[in-house]
């Protein structure tokens, strides 16, 4: 499956913003997809995951009640959408797909499918 990231820019504090993966190449619902970020020189780390019926969901400590995964199957495409932004949340963020996952996971290296990236800054 090819994914192609978007939606990223300039937010301020506080502010809000979509991101969108749109998927393509094969057949969508099959995949578990997730959502990961690596921060200015730092490593990628896990923001959410979500089922293949979008069903169930996991987040990361640090977004849990800020930030929502969703997805549209009829559509191929999964959303991040994210609120009360904060400096700390600057990355580039990917989304990824895995066929075989059984459960979600928040380990990159069970994803073996990932968009190109889309940068998020968010100014204090």
């Amino acid at each position: 499956v090819q994914l192609q990231a978007s939606g990223g820019g300039l937010v301020q504090f506080g502010g809000s913003r979509r991101l969108r993966c749109v998927a393509s190449g094969s057949n969508f619902r099959d995949y578990v997809m997730g959502w990961f970020r690596q921060p200015p020189g730092k490593e990628r780390e896990f923001v959410a995951a979500i089922t293949r019926s979008g069903g169930s969901d996991e987040y990361a400590e640090s977004v849990k009640g800020r930030f929502t995964i969703s997805r549209d199957n009829a559509k191929n495409t999964l959303y991040l959408q994210m609120i009360v932004l904060e400096p700390e949340d600057t990355a580039v963020y990917y989304c990824a797909a895995d066929r075989r996952l059984r459960v979600l996971s928040e380990d990159p290296r069970d994803y073996d499918s990932w968009g190109q990236g889309t940068q998020v800054t968010v100014s204090s």
